[in-house]
């Protein structure tokens, strides 16, 4: 296509195709002034009205609108939309998915995805549609000078192309390796720091300070080989970059020389072609950005993303308020790479019934309760609340039908106010303060204090409630429960971390709140569960006796060997040995 002098310029619309308006208005300049010929200023008018609206109006208003479009309508909503609905599928995980995983992975992970995504949404509406936009201008331009420069940025074009899909997928892969390994230095610092009184207690400093060191080469090597690769690929594409303006001058030249083309289609090809030539720069940043956030968020959709293993099934039933008859029927139950926890187990227990679990450790009763609340699904058999398979219970009304209170209490990093209310968030001040009262609570809360001198209710405790002794920390659980006021009450060792004294304010506490529910309690300490209706001995995830205290105590079975041991029987012994 030859190029006429003095060729009319007609504004056309479409996104951020601002830049390729302003080249073809110099174009349009530059021809119309050459064919008036000098002197004939006047005759110019139509040039300095439509650079003044390109300059002055439509090119302020283009770029304000696309500056509004990330930094105010997508940017501020978009990172918390994303990352609220990931927290919302990892919560949703089952217990087994969290006890694989650490927490600060978990979270790092969770964060990284959400602020990877954010980025490539915002650069892919920032610079790859600009950058497409400019692109089909200078085709469209190019187009309009010759043919033939049309066919030469054509093939600079493909060659663009094929380096962008040689390095793009490998920048990705080693972005994701990147990520993988920044996680797990991640893991490896909280690990450190949330034991950090077992480090201090067994002088690893040191030691903690090589796993760090590993972990970080191990991140140091990963990222190596990812800047080493996108070096590569900028060096390759910056330099095709600079072809591309001397191959469009020289052939716009040519072009000219032969009368195929005007003096505007010089300066027009020259401003498309630096321009381009700048972009691409500006591309090979943006795609390396785009794709090194593309791998961190794959890296992290693989572990946040697997599929639920605890689902509710479809329709699920919402339970308002439970009897509390609980019925496991021939329950079989293993935890990953372990033998089975539980082997055809069956038990009923009735309405209101007070049950107390007895046996070893790793016999079975922790994984009772967990089974009861649905953390794990059974492998065979079935649990039943009121007759109902509880997977026909949706899993939040089952388990706001159960209070917990369990050996390894653990508190969230907020005021004790907070931290009890979590058992009824609708609770008033009066209600907080009395469940603390029944669980012998009150007393210490008012002494509380932290750093930023909130006190009493009001005072932080935490994280993980670490500035509480483990027997404050039980009863902050207790009177959380006792708010809760479930028909269904489980008691794993509740009253492990506390002294006698103290101890004998919460047993009484205790007999309080167990009337009228069906509590399920598991105690070392049989003092505390001698008065239980009914006491279960469990051993390899079985069943081996089951009766009131006194009548264990007759058998002379299993459950009268571990209370003779506990209240002092191996001491006669020894003394008749002697």
């Amino acid at each position: 296509m030859g190029g006429a002098r003095g060729r009319a310029w007609h504004p056309v619309g479409g996104g951020d195709q601002h830049r390729n308006r302003a080249d073809r208005f110099t174009r349009y300049a530059i021809d119309r002034a050459e064919a008036a010929g000098l002197g004939a200023v006047a005759e110019l008018w139509p040039v300095f009205l439509v650079g003044a609206l390109v300059f002055l109006l439509l090119r302020p208003v283009l770029f304000a609108a696309d500056a509004a479009m990330t930094s105010v309508l997508i940017g501020p909503h978009l990172f918390a939309l994303i990352l609220s609905r990931i927290n919302r599928h990892t919560l949703g995980h089952s217990m087994r998915y969290f006890e694989n995983d650490f927490a600060g992975r978990i979270s790092q992970k969770a964060m990284q995805t959400s602020r990877a995504l954010t980025d490539v949404i915002i650069e892919g509406i920032d610079t790859v549609i600009y950058t497409a936009a400019m692109f089909l201008g200078a085709v469209l331009l190019f187009g309009t000078v010759d043919w033939r420069l049309l066919g030469a940025f054509s093939l600079w074009l493909s060659i663009y192309g094929f380096l962008i899909a040689y390095f793009i997928p490998r920048v990705q892969t080693r972005s994701k390796a990147r990520a993988e390994a920044r996680t797990v230095v991640t893991g490896q610092i909280v690990d450190t720091l949330s034991n950090i009184s077992t480090v201090k207690l067994f002088a690893h400093d040191a030691h903690e300070d090589r796993a760090a060191l590993d972990a970080l080469e191990g991140f140091r090597s990963r990222a190596v080989a990812f800047g080493s690769l996108t070096a590569l690929f900028r060096f390759f594409l910056t330099t095709l970059a600079g072809t591309l303006p001397l191959l469009a001058i020289s052939l716009a030249v040519w072009l000219w020389s032969i009368g195929a083309a005007s003096t505007g289609d010089i300066a027009l090809a020259a401003m498309v072609a630096v321009r381009l030539s700048q972009v691409t720069n500006r591309v090979s940043f943006a795609l390396v950005s785009i794709f090194a956030n593309l791998g961190e968020v794959e890296d992290g959709i693989d572990t946040l993303a697997p599929a639920h293993e605890i689902t509710d099934r479809r329709p699920a039933r919402a339970v308002t308020k439970a009897d509390g008859e609980i019925a496991f029927d021939r329950v079989t139950f293993a935890y990953d790479g372990a033998g089975r926890a539980l082997s055809d187990f069956s038990l009923h227990v009735p309405a209101g019934q007070k049950l107390a679990l007895v046996g070893a450790s790793g016999a079975g009763k922790s994984t009772v309760t967990s089974l009861l609340l649905r953390l794990y699904d059974v492998e065979a058999g079935s649990v039943r609340l009121d007759g109902t398979d509880i997977r026909d219970i949706s899993q939040a009304a089952l388990r706001r039908q159960i209070s917990v209170v369990r050996q390894e209490t653990t508190m969230f990093n907020r005021s004790a106010f907070e931290n009890i209310r979590y058992g009824k968030p609708d609770a008033t001040a009066v209600e907080v303060e009395a469940a603390a009262r029944r669980a012998s609570a009150h007393e210490f809360i008012l002494g509380l204090r932290d750093y930023r001198g909130r006190s009493a209710y009001d005072a932080r405790l935490g994280e993980r409630g670490v500035k509480l002794s483990g027997g404050q920390r039980q009863r902050i659980a207790l009177a959380r429960a006792i708010l809760k006021d479930a028909p269904v009450l489980v008691l794993d060792e509740a009253t492990s971390a506390l002294d006698s004294e103290v101890e004998a304010e919460i047993q009484a506490a205790l007999a309080d709140v167990m009337a009228g529910k069906t509590v399920i309690a598991i105690a070392h300490r049989l003092s505390t569960i001698a008065a239980m209706d009914r006491i279960v001995v469990l051993a390899d995830g079985k069943i081996v006796e089951e009766g009131q205290h006194a009548d264990l105590l007759d058998l002379g079975g299993a459950y009268a060997g571990f209370w003779q041991r506990q209240s002092g029987g191996f001491l006669a012994t020894d003394r008749a040995a002697e």
